[in-house]
């Protein structure tokens, strides 16, 4: 089930209940930030713990097979194991510079239009830097355009 589909359906995110805002309640007070960064923390203990286990993996597994096919079926899951931790670790530094953003009051907002990101989308992403609207705007540009 997608993190989209746990929002709509209440379901927890790392061992997290989803946010449950109360009327009149200012957007990015001390009782949201701290439920994001209990978010964002469970989701940055989650992603070592599976570092961790790639790192035994990979230690346990390590054998030299006589076999050329088996050595290259060994190398080739070893390298989709390091290419997937690798995302890993780039996604640990965004969790790491979002964490900053909430420490520094600036989470919740827009880096473009300087706007509310909105729950629900910070919910589904809690990494998100960009509203809705201005994440359109950049994907269609990079269709356009490509990345560099």
């Amino acid at each position: 089930m997608s993190t989209v589909e746990k929002q709509k359906t209440g379901q927890t995110m790392y061992g997290v209940e989803p946010y449950k805002e109360t009327k009149g309640e200012e957007y990015m007070g001390e009782p949201m930030k701290k439920h994001f960064t209990k978010l964002l923390g469970a989701w940055k203990q989650e992603l070592m713990t599976s570092v961790d286990r790639t790192v035994d993996h990979m230690k346990d597994e390590a054998a030299n097979f006589p076999d050329p096919a088996d050595r290259a079926s060994q190398e080739e899951e070893f390298a989709l194991e390091l290419r997937n931790r690798d995302r890993e670790r780039k996604l640990i530094k965004k969790i790491d510079k979002t964490l900053q953003k909430i420490q520094d009051n600036d989470y919740g907002w827009c880096e473009s239009c300087g706007i509310e990101i909105g729950l629900r989308r910070l919910e589904a992403r809690p990494t998100a830097d960009l509203c809705f609207d201005c994440k359109e705007i950049s994907e269609k540009k990079e269709k356009t355009v490509g990345k560099g």
